[in-house]
């Protein structure tokens, strides 16, 4: 019996971790529908993910996506104007929604017996919503107040002075929120045409998950969606980066800052390329926790930084793989950067330790796990890997791509990616422009 205890211990988390059943199907409409039967508790999330964000631009006009975040919340036809946050809390429920640069999700968390409440509020946000300059003038001050708050902080700049130096022609060159002016020059026929283009079924991906039944559930999506019209299919065509082969070095300023920051700044594959997940692990292996390399060199030993990482930021097209040091003290910006790059050759040169590889294996195990826990997780799991990776079975099937990640290919994507020619390096500094 000791010996099978022990034997537990050791077996890799995802053991302890069921697979994750869903149905599908779609409607005459073009919406896909995706259910996920989980009766274990009194909980169900209706979601709807629209592939739209930052990068869909019309005529230039930046921002329109994350605006019509906060605009499908106005009302719609049957909604009145406000009603849509105050009907949802007033049911027991909660909501929530978020803008990438690549997609806007919406969700609805309700007591299972509120399933049909949270699927005619979502139909009605697709079928008719209220777009009016009433709207329109109030969620402008909405939108300016949390630029104020979320890009007006210390270091609330970073991700748009990255997005400017890595990329020249595609539209992730552009803040993710927009800039203001653009805002405040559309039109609301600019608005209609938006929301026309890609608020239609066909751009989206409808997710039921938690207490329910499944015939039950489909007989509710069909009542309640049919009735929304198909829109012509979304053709993209995006311009394609140069490849960066020469380093740059460029100084940006913060006048929220005290603290410099150098950054060094990589272009690199979209999250459904197989060595965007290679660069996963490396991120996590120098600067996943405490106990990573950067941390305990720069942080715990040297005393040489306030904070380090290296963080691959994960978009659709293309992703940003960005080390970041604050310093401690006197200590200068090329220094730090002098440090970060001898763990860079070394990860480029040898195979990282055989200990520090299975530890990197449980972390991504505990990630995997985590993130089918609940189902406010899988729901957007499910939205996600249908609608942007074209496989919703990655939802039990993403681990398996990083264990099947070896110490030699660790290396191999360190030396094909993180070299100095291929990089931005970026100053940090406080001040006006």
């Amino acid at each position: 019996m000791k010996n099978i205890l022990l034997a537990l211990l050791f077996l890799p988390i995802s053991f302890f971790s069921q697979q994750v059943e869903f149905t599908e199907f779609k409607l005459d409409n073009g919406l896909h529908v995706i259910l996920h039967q989980d009766n274990t508790a009194p909980v169900v999330i209706t979601s709807v993910m629209y592939n739209v964000g930052g990068k869909d631009r019309e005529k230039g006009l930046t921002g329109f996506a994350h605006f019509f975040e906060h605009l499908l919340f106005e009302g719609s036809e049957n909604i009145k104007r406000g009603e849509f946050m105050k009907i949802i809390p007033a049911n027991g429920g909660t909501f929530n929604a978020y803008t990438s640069n690549d997609e806007t999700y919406y969700y609805e968390i309700f007591p299972s017996n509120k399933l049909e409440l949270g699927l005619w509020m979502e139909s009605e946000r697709m079928l008719h919503p209220v777009i009016d300059e009433v709207g329109v003038e109030t969620q402008n001050e909405v939108v300016k107040e949390e630029k104020r708050q979320s890009y007006d902080r210390p270091y609330g700049k970073i991700f748009k002075v990255l997005g400017e130096n890595l990329f020249s022609v595609h539209p992730y060159k552009d803040e993710n929120i927009g800039r203001m002016e653009d805002l405040d020059a559309a039109s609301l026929d600019d608005f209609y045409s938006y929301f026309e283009k890609y608020y239609g079924p066909g751009n989206a991906v409808l997710v039921v998950a938690g207490d329910i039944n499944i015939e039950e559930t489909k007989g509710l999506v069909t009542k309640y969606f049919s009735a929304v019209k198909p829109k012509p299919e979304l053709v993209r065509s995006f311009p394609q980066e140069e490849p960066i082969t020469e380093l740059s070095r460029v100084k940006t300023y913060d006048a929220n800052i005290q603290v410099p920051a150098i950054l060094a700044a990589y272009r690199t594959p979209g999250y459904t390329e197989r060595d965007a997940y290679v660069l996963d692990m490396i991120s996590a292996y120098l600067s996943g926790g405490k106990s990573s390399v950067l941390y305990k060199k720069l942080v715990d030993r040297q005393k040489q930084a306030l904070e380090v990482a290296a963080i691959n930021i994960s978009q659709k097209d293309y992703s940003m793989f960005t080390f970041l040091a604050l310093p401690l003290g006197d200590v200068s910006l090329d220094l730090l950067l002098e440090e970060m790059d001898e763990e860079i050759a070394l990860v480029q040169s040898n195979l990282i330790s055989e200990r520090d590889y299975q530890k990197l294996q449980n972390q991504f195990e505990s990630q995997f796990v985590n993130s089918n826990a609940s189902v406010e997780g899988i729901a957007n799991s499910l939205a996600k890997y249908y609608l942007l990776y074209k496989d919703v079975n990655l939802i039990n099937t993403s681990i398996d791509i990083y264990r099947s990640i070896s110490r030699e290919e660790i290396r191999e994507v360190a030396q094909k990616y993180l070299s100095k020619n291929q990089r931005v390096e970026i100053e940090y500094l406080p001040g006006e422009e």
